[in-house]
């Protein structure tokens, strides 16, 4: 994995799954960070290969239900996050996603409270010991890159010192939100304390904050002199942020979004909540394409609404082909 130069989707939960995923790398990201999700949940997890539609799932013991989902695809540039406050178990969780994904990177900044009161998330920014135990144990025991993505402390000193002890953990690049824990996303992100940190470091920094058209990634690069750029709601609201000539209409991507939800059988409810923060973006819930997803009980709705149907026909009879194959 290489972390120069790169333009990166930022986890997102319940929106950072495979087809959003793939939608911002065919539209030009480079690297592509999975939802968030938990250790402890992992541990209750198998692998299993899914033969019909080609991927790779990460279900819940005895049921069908899919934590996490990938495809050969997007192998070198997946980038799996956990939430964890535990290096032995975050080392047993990685264990059963390392093989299938291209890094591996620890939630540091989450400031929800599920999170904190977990010791997770930005619980871990006060606990530079443990950050280091985590970093350290997985780095040793993984041959997938190990990073972390931090948010900024109180006192600008105290966010470069972190970062330099991170960096003595030996991860190739850490990611940086430019905003403190209490603050919130109408809150301006602050890129000279992204600048204070890529002046203490070697290693490559990741900056994230207030990327909403492709002239901030030059921006943002310009002013912090980071090595690339992570970008969160400006991707949410049209994933074609990254392509340098600029974004594609809303309605083109939206419908993107719905063949590959379609193609990779995505879960109902987080395919909902995409298109629902979309929309609020954009207009409104209440209005009749808002209300036509709130109602949507099947995949094949959306395909309906969004003019899909004949593409998710033709889907299904490719998966019973396949069905009939094995």
């Amino acid at each position: 994995m290489e972390y120069r130069n790169k333009l990166v989707l930022a986890p997102m939960v319940r929106v950072g799954t495979l087809p959003f995923r793939l939608v911002a790398a065919e539209y030009g990201a480079n690297i592509t960070y999975g939802e968030e999700i938990i250790d402890h949940k992992l541990l209750k997890c198998e692998r299993r290969i899914n033969d019909i539609i080609g991927s790779t799932d990460i279900v819940e013991k005895g049921t069908d239900s899919v934590v996490f989902r990938t495809c050969p695809e997007e192998r070198n540039r997946v980038v799996f996050q956990m939430g964890t406050s535990d290096a032995v178990r975050a080392l047993k969780a990685a264990e059963m996603v390392c093989k299938d994904v291209a890094a591996l990177d620890i939630n540091m900044g989450c400031p929800k409270a599920f999170s904190i009161s977990g010791g997770m998330g930005a619980a871990l920014l006060s606990k530079p010991e443990l950050i280091h135990d985590i970093l350290t144990t997985l780095k040793r025991n993984l041959d997938i890159p190990v990073t972390c993505k931090i948010r900024l402390l109180k006192a600008t000193q105290d966010t470069v010192e972190l970062a330099r002890r991170i960096e003595k953990a030996g991860v190739p690049a850490l990611a940086v939100h430019g905003r403190k824990v209490a603050d919130r996303p109408r809150d301006p992100a602050q890129w000279d304390e992204i600048a204070n940190v890529v002046s203490a470091v070697s290693i490559p920094v990741i900056a994230n904050g207030d990327v909403f058209e492709f002239k901030d990634f030059e921006r943002i690069k310009t002013v912090t002199g980071a090595s690339s750029v992570m970008v969160a709601r400006g991707a949410l609201w049209n994933a074609s942020i990254f392509c340098p000539d600029g974004k594609l209409p809303w309605e083109e991507v939206k419908r993107e979004y719905i063949r590959k939800s379609i193609l990779w059988d995505n879960d109902l409810k987080s395919t909902k909540h995409t298109l629902k923060e979309m929309i609020m973006h954009h207009s409104c819930l209440e209005f009749p394409e808002g209300k036509s997803v709130i109602k949507a009980e099947t995949l094949m709705d959306l395909a309906r609404l969004y003019g899909e149907e004949d593409y998710y026909k033709f889907v299904e009879s490719t998966w019973q082909q396949q069905c009939f194959k094995l």
